[in-house]
Parts: C-alpha cells; structure tokens; sequence
C-alpha cells in the first residue's frame, strides 16, 4: 500500500471528504518528492499534487498516481484547489492545523467554499510505523554516517577544533551519499561535552578530553542519527565509569525495548541504571525519540510518554551523563521496534575507543 493510499484511508474517521496537505513533510510523505512549495489534496477518487514552475519538471517525471497541475499568474493554487474540490465535490475538508498558521488558515477559509476540519496528529499516527522500505532508506544513511565517522576518527587529536570535525562529518557524508544533514552536527570536548546540544566552537581538542559526536544524514529523504563518545590520548578511572555507565543503561533500554511496551517503560530501564550508579541527576533528557522523514518525530521513549511503541516504529536509544565543568558522554543508536524485541539498526563500535 502506497503513502497515498494510507491517507485516502484516514477520510471516513475524519469524516472528510479530502485531505488538504500543505506541511512539506506530509507532502513528502504523500508523495515521496521533495520540494519547498507545493500542495496535496487527496479524495475519495484522485490525488492531486500542484506546484510551481521550479518542479513541475521534476514532479511528473518522479510521482505516480497523483494528477500533477502547475501553478501559474493565471492559474493560482486557489483556483486550481478549488476546481479539484469541485469536480470531487468535496464539501469537507481536513487541513493540517498543527502546522499551519492561523494566518494562512483564514486566507485558505476565505478562498475556498468548504468546511475546514482540523486533522490533528493524525498523520503522524500512521508515520510512526514505518514500512520495509522505509526503513531500508534509513539504514542507508545510517551506513553513510558511519563511514563518515570511520573516515573522520583519525583525524581526531589534539590540536584540532570541535568546527573542523564537525565540518569533516558534514563533507564526508555527502562525498559518501548523503542528500542533507538530519541536523547540525553537534561536536564538543572536554568541558563543552558536558552540554547535551553544545555548538561546535573553536576549542582545540586536548588529551585527555572526551569528544562526543552526534550527528546524522538523509538519504531518499529519510534520516539517520547516532552520537559516538571517544577519549584523545588517555581516560580517567572516572571517565572509564561514566562510560561504561551510559553503556550499560544503553543495554538496560534496548533489552527492554519491544513493540507494546510504552515509552515511559523504556526509558526507566535505562534510567534505572544511571541512577543506581549515583548520577541520576546528570541525565536529565529522554531515553530516545522516534525519527523518519524528521529527525524528532513521535511516539518517544521518555519519562512523560505512556503510548506504547507500535511495530515499525524507528527509535534513538541515547542515554547520556553530563556531569557540569568537567565532561559528558552519550552514545545513540537507532532501533526498530519489533513484537518480540528490536532489531539495531546501528553498527559502529561501541566499546569506548581512546584515540
């Protein structure tokens, strides 16, 4: 079943007779085309894609089952919309109200004459589980973002800034196939590692510092994610235990992880351990998150989420402690939620490296 066909399906719940999706996430996955401007509209009958001059090329050689219908001075999305709705006599229409503004909420109200209902989240109910070959999209950029890390790893030693390894991340996983980044990589050393989301600065690595290394890349629109922590020259007795730590809640999370069991469950497996240990207050984020066409995407495995994990949910697994003035680490990988377990989709070493 295609993404197209999984939307046309959510219009008897919605009590709707199309769908109206401008979001460009949504569009993609309704579609699988990116594009920055561009409008879906699906019915009961026909899928509708309308864009501009700057794609249409590109829209009708790559998507299938949509009518494809170029925007023009003469022809305004307004007027295009609102043909289709007429020839599918649509009366009710279920727009994307969690990302719309209400500013162009009341320009559409105006400009088209049907009912406009809110659709909630509802899209994202049937992204969370993710298909065969979506996840196989995934797995590629998360091969392409470690063999930007095995290509980078050497590079890494005293004297060299947190920019210049965020920058080879960047290049090496586009020289390796990478569409985009999934986000700004985050790299930081040794005091800075202490910031879960610090900015990459011009701080020179040193010995002795840990080097924590989140980082990710699309491919075929879909994201990877995954965070390394490594030590340059030595680690410290202390160093040694905080990494094993987060190693260890790690496991405690990924053993626990499985279709049917709810976020808040996953997470407490792995907090538990970092508590135990004595640094419960320096883990102070979630467990994980889920990711596809965005890189932060529901159901999450955290303290606050009692939905359980649905089967083809895709998962970060990122514990971390951050101890203020001194160093942090994180180490993520990325599951896929199974009935009986979760398959990992992650294959870069994990034993701490001292470089």
């Amino acid at each position: 079943m295609t993404n197209a066909e999984k939307l046309r399906g959510m219009l008897p719940s919605l009590s709707a007779d199309a769908l109206f999706i401008t979001s460009p996430e949504n569009r993609f996955y309704a579609t699988e085309f990116r594009s920055s401007a561009g409008i879906v509209v699906i019915t009961a009958e026909k899928s509708y894609f309308f864009t501009d001059f700057r794609y249409i090329e590109a829209a009708r050689a790559n998507i299938s089952g949509f009518e494809i219908e170029m925007v023009a001075a003469d022809k305004k999305y307004t007027v295009l919309i609102s043909e289709a709705l007429a020839a599918n006599n649509v009366k009710k229409l279920a727009f994307e109200d969690e990302t719309m503004s209400v500013a162009t909420f009341e320009q559409w109200k105006k400009a088209l004459e049907v009912e406009f209902c809110p659709i909630g989240s509802a899209i994202y109910g049937l992204r969370q589980s993710k298909e065969d070959w979506e996840v196989a999209h995934m797995v590629a950029a998360q091969r392409i973002a470690e063999k930007a890390l095995s290509e980078v790893l050497p590079l890494i030693k005293p004297g060299v800034t947190e920019k210049e390894i965020a920058g080879e991340l960047i290049y090496r996983m586009l020289k390796n196939g990478a569409e985009d980044m999934s986000f700004e990589p985050i790299v930081v050393s040794g005091a800075n590692s202490s910031k879960p989301h610090g900015v990459p600065s011009d701080k020179k690595i040193e010995a002795g510092d840990f080097v924590t290394m989140d980082f990710g890349c699309r491919y075929m629109g879909y994201c990877s994610d995954m965070t390394r922590t490594v030590a340059v020259g030595y680690a410290t007795d202390e160093m040694k235990k905080v990494y094993e730590t987060v190693l260890a809640a790690q496991h405690a999370g990924l053993a626990a992880s499985r279709a049917g069991v709810s976020g808040k469950d996953i997470d407490s497996a792995a907090r538990d351990v970092i508590t135990a240990a004595g640094y419960g207050e320096h883990f102070g984020h979630s467990y994980g998150h889920s990711l596809g066409i965005e890189i932060h995407e529901p159901p999450n495995a955290a303290q606050s989420v009692e939905t359980l994990m649905p089967v083809g949910a895709v998962v970060s697994a990122e514990p971390g402690i951050y101890i203020p003035g001194k160093f942090g680490v994180r180490i993520e990988d990325v599951v896929v939620m199974c009935e009986n377990g979760c398959e990992n989709i992650t294959l870069a070493k994990k034993d701490l490296i001292i470089l």
